[in-house]
Formats: structure tokens, sequence, C-alpha cells
């Protein structure tokens, strides 16, 4: 796994050098994922603007997420085009500006968010999870996998923990790629490996320290089934990853475009 070591973020990985089942590997510097990025120190935006050449960030997060964290470092070099598209149903049927004035916290919108993926299917909370983003904000889904593939350099997808969100952003991507399912399902669960630090630095700010002990820590962790139980569910329900993104707008030159950036000529 081609961990990238930052001072003030710790799960962040390039997913280039991967292999695909047409044979081809990922490139390095095309699509990098982490946690979130407001302690970033100079260093680490040297290393990832200059060194890594990053110049898009596409921040998952929710409207409350980002107001709360306020604008992080990164956010001041010209050079990074960032763009936000949460995946939460922040509005949950109302408009932005009336979701804004019913959902106050961060904390508030996440418990919201769990309520609901517990009506949906009690029985694997995660999975319900990743299927609510799709459900709820498929037009941000598709946009953001679009944002990767015209990012002029590396595109950086991001979230809270960079596991779950941007785990389900990341996953559709590799897969659109051609990188086999196991390869794709390991990713994901290489979070697994940093979990604890993860965890520590989100309880280390007020915008997510209430609402992370709500579960036992070991729920937190990444498993092979809830990527697998994902990509199965859209297997079964929507032809797979392909299925459901050309039902949603995400066309043939959509996906080559996809493909032409992350793999290598």
């Amino acid at each position: 796994m081609a961990w990238i070591q930052l001072e003030n973020a710790v799960n962040a990985r390039d997913v280039g050098d991967l292999p695909t089942d047409s044979g081809a590997r990922t490139v390095p510097r095309r699509l990098i994922r982490t946690d979130n990025l407001q302690d970033l120190s100079p260093a680490d935006i040297t290393r990832l603007v200059d060194e890594l050449g990053v110049t898009t960030v596409i921040d998952l997060r929710s409207t409350s997420e980002v107001k709360q964290e306020g604008p992080g470092p990164l956010t001041a070099v010209e050079s990074v085009r960032h763009v936000h598209l949460s995946v939460l149903p922040e509005s949950l049927g109302m408009t932005d500006a009336a979701a804004d004035t019913a959902v106050h916290t961060a904390a508030e919108a996440l418990a919201i968010n769990r309520r609901r993926a517990a009506e949906r299917d009690g029985t694997e909370l995660l999975l319900s999870f990743y299927l609510g983003y799709l459900e709820d904000r498929p037009e941000n889904v598709v946009e953001a996998l679009r944002e990767v593939a015209t990012a002029p350099g590396a595109a950086l997808v991001h979230c809270a923990a960079g596991k779950d969100r941007t785990g389900v952003v990341v996953a559709m991507a590799l897969t659109v790629a051609g990188v086999p399912r196991d390869v794709v399902v390991a990713d994901y669960v290489a979070t697994g490996e940093r979990i604890d630090l993860v965890l520590d630095r989100l309880r280390s700010t007020p915008t997510y320290a209430e609402d992370i002990d709500r579960l036992p820590a070991a729920e937190h962790s990444p498993r092979e089934a809830t990527m697998q139980g994902f990509l199965a569910r859209l297997d079964a329900d929507h032809g797979g990853v392909l299925g459901w993104l050309a039902a949603h707008g995400f066309g043939a030159e959509d996906v080559k475009r996809l493909r032409d950036k992350l793999l290598e000529v």
C-alpha cells in the first residue's frame, strides 16, 4: 500500500500502481485518498502540491462539517481547486437553506444519517450508509468521479476519516478502471491499519468528538464483508458499478475519460 507520510493527516495513500484486468496498472499521482485536511502543516502542503502534484481537492464532507471545521490551510493555495460534494442527505427533502436551520451541527447531521441508515437496514450499518450515499446524493457521487477524471494533476478525495465516503468513491473509481474486486476491497480495508490514529484525530476536534464514541471502536474498522456487500448489491440491483453510473448519467465518454486518467498508456 502506497502510504503518504504527512505530519498532520494519518490516512493518506496513493492508489496508483494497482493491477487491472486489462494488464495495465493504475498510475501513481493521479488519485490520492486522505482523511480531513484541516491540520496540514506547511511541509504537508509542500508534499501534496509540489511533490505529488495535487491540483484538485474533492471534499465529501457535509456542509455542517465544513462550516464547523472552517477553511483548512490547503484552501489558501491558489493552484488547487476545491470542490465540495457532500454525499450525505443534508436537506432531508427540504431546500439547502431550510436544512441549514434544521441541522445545526455536524454531530446532529451524522446522527440523523445514522438513524436513516438503521431504518434502511439495521443488520449492517456501514453497508446501509454506503448505499445511502448513492440513493441520497447520486449527482454528487457522479460529479466526484468526473472531477477525478478531469483534474489536470492529481485528484485528492477526502472526507473526515478517509474511510467510508472516500472509500465508496475510490472503490467506484477503481472499479471503473478495471481494478479487480479483491484489490479494490484490499485498498478499502487498508484504513484498518491506521484506524486508531484516525479515531484519535477525530476525537481531538469538537466537530467529531461527541459522535465518534457512539459506536464501539471495533465498529469503525473497515471490514472486507462491508465493501464486498456494497459491490455485490450494485451487481444485483444495477448491473454493477458501471450500470449504476450509466443510469445516473455517467456515460461511455465519462468512463473513457476516467480510465484514461487512472491508467498507464
